[in-house]
């Protein structure tokens, strides 16, 4: 009997970091039809999942491909309920670090292990919970604010399990912070713990994984972390027709949908080869127009001001 992992330790090759006890793979067909849109995707994800952190660029571009054709609804898989496992060469906290560094330089995407030296989390769930009492709000913002708490805990080692780190993060994202307090403490508990059983009846094993499901009620799957045509591909199955948007591939742009930006998401947006990518970002960072946060595995931008 082939031993559980602990769910911090991602697959490198599937892409996939995956809970223990949830074996059973259940048909999603019927679970969901997109109501303003050809087509719904159901993406489980955590906060704190490094694989998750990984396809951000993948994510941001399907968006401005397909955000025509397609609405994601975001749910929380609950990947660490706590340190009750001791296995899978990870028992303790300190032994995520090293394996993040790794997952790291394999996504092409900053992420410094540290923070689980420095200031190591207790638990995914207080920053899921905090995502759901902002989607209670505004569904918008609160995409914002979960790309706030994994900037906070993959770059800035900040323990994200911390009051005073979700409320920064839901200011930025221009949250209600009296009822995201509220929320938080309220009703948000409730929704994810429905986001939790929901997942069990998908038979969801890890994160990240994606469900495609059209109007008829057919799916595609698409499980951990995949290259850009993954995503797209199941789209197609769904509906060959679908049409693809064309945006502008300037820097501008890119910045202007999406104010922080990782030279691998710069890349995948904009279609500059990766290794002219950081280049760019670094001559507009010389020239004022961006900040520049670096990490030990990597840097990312953010846009001071646009300019016309």
């Amino acid at each position: 009997m082939q031993e559980k992992t602990n769910p911090l330790l991602c697959d490198i090759e599937t892409g996939l970091c995956e809970m223990p006890g949830n074996d059973q793979d259940t048909s999603a067909s019927g679970i969901f039809q997109s109501v303003k849109k050809p087509i719904k995707v159901v993406y489980y994800t955590d906060p704190i999942c490094s694989s998750c952190w990984g396809i951000e660029p993948q994510l941001r571009k399907l968006k401005l491909e397909y955000g025509n054709s397609i609405e994601i609804e975001y749910r929380m898989g609950g990947l660490l309920p706590d340190w009750n496992y001791n296995s899978g060469g990870i028992s303790k906290p300190s032994d995520v670090a090293h394996h993040w560094d790794e997952v790291s330089v394999y996504y092409d995407m900053p992420i410094d292990g540290d923070v689980w030296l420095v200031d190591p989390l207790s638990s995914s769930y207080p920053p899921s919970i905090a995502f759901k009492a902002a989607q209670i709000q505004d569904k918008h913002k609160a995409v914002v604010f979960l790309r706030e708490i994994r900037e906070m805990v993959f770059l800035e080692k900040k323990n994200i399990t911390k009051w005073e780190y979700l409320e920064q993060a839901a200011k930025n994202a221009g949250l209600d912070l009296q009822q995201f307090k509220t929320d938080y403490e309220g009703k948000a508990k409730a929704l994810f713990d429905d986001d939790l059983k929901f997942g069990r009846e998908l038979g969801v094993r890890g994160f990240p994984t994606l469900f495609f499901v059209d109007s008829t009620g057919k799916t595609e799957k698409v499980y951990g972390s995949k290259p850009y045509a993954s995503y797209e591909d199941a789209i197609l199955k769904l509906d060959a027709a679908t049409a693809k948007s064309t945006y502008p591939k300037s820097w501008e742009f890119a910045f202007s949908k999406y104010p922080s930006l990782t030279a691998k998401e710069f890349s995948e947006l904009t279609g500059t080869p990766r290794s002219e990518s950081e280049q760019k970002l670094n001559e507009l960072t010389s020239k004022g127009i961006l900040g520049k946060l670096t990490t030990k595995n990597g840097s990312i931008w953010t846009i001071k001001k646009i300019t016309h």
